[in-house]
C-alpha cells in the first residue's frame, strides 16, 4: 500500500514478555503467521496475513516489562516537526524522534489526557500492507476520560476535522481527514474499570465475530464488551491473555440505521 496521509493511521505493534504465547494467541484468533524475529532490532517480529504485514509483536525493552499493550502509530511527513507539534500542545514525547534503519522514523508520545501513541516517517517500511480486510487492521478509536483534551489535541497536531457522532448513550468524536474517517474518539465513563488506563482501541477485521470471541475465550482471552451488532459491523472488545485491549469486528455484519454527524 503507499503511504498514508499526515495522521492517518498507518501501523500497530505491542510488547510481550511472552513472545510465542502471543503468537499462539493472535495466530489463532486473527490467523496470523509470523515472520523471522529482526535480533538487530530487539527481535521485532512482523505478523502477517496472506502474505501481507499487518502488524508486529516485539519482546519489551529491559526497564518496559509490565502489561502489554498495542501502541497505533499515526503517519507523518516529518517525525521531528510532529513532535515539536506535539510539545507545543501539552503533548509528552516518550521516544525522541529514531531512524530505524531505512525502515522509516518513529516517535513514541502520550496526549494530555495519558493516551499513548506512536508516529511514523515512512522509509522503506511504509506500514500496514492490508487495511479492513480479514486479519487486518481496520479502526482504531481513542479512548480517555479527559475528552476534552484529546479533542484539542490531535486536531491541533494532525490535520483533522471533528465532528460529532450523536447517541444517547456515549460522548463520541470522529476526527476525518477530508471526508475520510480516520480515529474515533471515546469518553470512557464509569463502565470501564479504574484499572484500564486511557489508550487507543485498535480493532482488527474478523469473518465471525462471535467465533473469534469465542476462541479468544478459549485461549486465556476475557470479553470486555460485546459481541454487539451496530451499523458498522458486529463487533466485540477484548483483552488477550497479556493484559493488551484489543476489538475484533465483522464488517458484513450490519445492523441498524447509521448515526446523524455534525460538526464540532
Amino acid at each position: 500500500m503507499a503511504v498514508q496521509p499526515e495522521g492517518m493511521p498507518c501501523w500497530a505493534d505491542a510488547m510481550f514478555g511472552d513472545l510465542d504465547g502471543a503468537k499462539r494467541f493472535y495466530g489463532e484468533v486473527l490467523g496470523w503467521t509470523f515472520g523471522e524475529s529482526a535480533t538487530e532490532f530487539g527481535n521485532y517480529t512482523e505478523a502477517s496475513h496472506d502474505g501481507k504485514a499487518v502488524a508486529a509483536i516485539v519482546p519489551p525493552m529491559p526497564g518496559a516489562e509490565g502489561q502489554s499493550a498495542w501502541c497505533l502509530y499515526l503517519a507523518s511527513p516529518d517525525a521531528a516537526a510532529t513532535a515539536q507539534k506535539i510539545r507545543d500542545n501539552g503533548g509528552e514525547i516518550l521516544m525522541e524522534p529514531m531512524r530505524v534503519a531505512d525502515f522509516g522514523t518513529m516517535v513514541l508520545a502520550r496526549d494530555p489526557g495519558g493516551v499513548v501513541f506512536g508516529v511514523w516517517q515512512a522509509g522503506t517500511h511504509e506500514g500496514f500492507q492490508s487495511m479492513g480486510a480479514t486479519g487486518a487492521y481496520c479502526w482504531a478509536e481513542v479512548y480517555t476520560r479527559e475528552p476534552q483534551k484529546s479533542d484539542d489535541f490531535f486536531p491541533a497536531v494532525f490535520p483533522y476535522r471533528t465532528q460529532t457522532m450523536h447517541h444517547p448513550d456515549m460522548d463520541f468524536r470522529v476526527y476525518n481527514l477530508g471526508d475520510q474517517p480516520a480515529l474515533g474518539r471515546l469518553e470512557m465513563d464509569e463502565s470501564f474499570p479504574a484499572e484500564i488506563p486511557p489508550h487507543i482501541n485498535v480493532y482488527f477485521a474478523v469473518p465471525d465475530c462471535d467465533a473469534a470471541v469465542a476462541k479468544a475465550t478459549d485461549l486465556g482471552g476475557v470479553l470486555r464488551f460485546g459481541p454487539m451488532s451496530s451499523p458498522f459491523g458486529r463487533f466485540a472488545v477484548l483483552t488477550d491473555p497479556a493484559g493488551a485491549v484489543f476489538s475484533v469486528i465483522d464488517l458484513t455484519t450490519t445492523e441498524g440505521d447509521m448515526p446523524t454527524m455534525t460538526d464540532a
